[in-house]
């Protein structure tokens, strides 16, 4: 399956961060990384004010991994990472979000794909259209 992920990181070596969490994607197993975007400095939208600029990416993906399968993983990369869960749209080491996979619409507790909110906002459409 073709899957596109959404990459985020407003602490610390935030560059860094982001080719940290893609070799460890592409560590996963039955997934490879098939393309990464530029990456693109942005403000951040919500949580705390005065919190750090991001930097964000898109990553092109292909996994065999099921969707919650994938998202258990990409949440262990995180914790792996030294992501700490804080206030909702607060600062953070990593984020990643499966932002579409395949032609699938999930829709549960733990899921939703398409994200929800990706085509309102620049620092996710921006990096995806440069991978597709």
């Amino acid at each position: 399956m073709l899957v596109y992920l959404g990459l985020g990181s407003n602490l610390g070596n935030r560059r860094d961060n982001i080719r940290q969490a893609v070799k460890k994607v592409g560590l996963l197993s039955k997934t490879r990384v098939l393309k990464l975007s530029k990456l693109m400095q942005t403000d951040p939208v919500g949580g705390p004010v005065a919190q750090p600029k991001f930097l964000n990416a898109a990553a092109k993906i292909e996994t065999s991994l099921a969707p919650l399968t994938l998202l258990k993983e990409l949440k262990k990369i995180e914790k792996s990472l030294g992501r700490i869960k804080t206030v909702r749209n607060g600062p953070r080491i990593i984020d990643l979000d499966i932002l579409l996979y395949s032609d699938l619409s999930i829709k549960n507790k733990a899921l939703i794909v398409p994200h929800p909110a990706m085509f309102k906002r620049d620092f996710v459409i921006k990096p995806l259209s440069d991978i597709l």
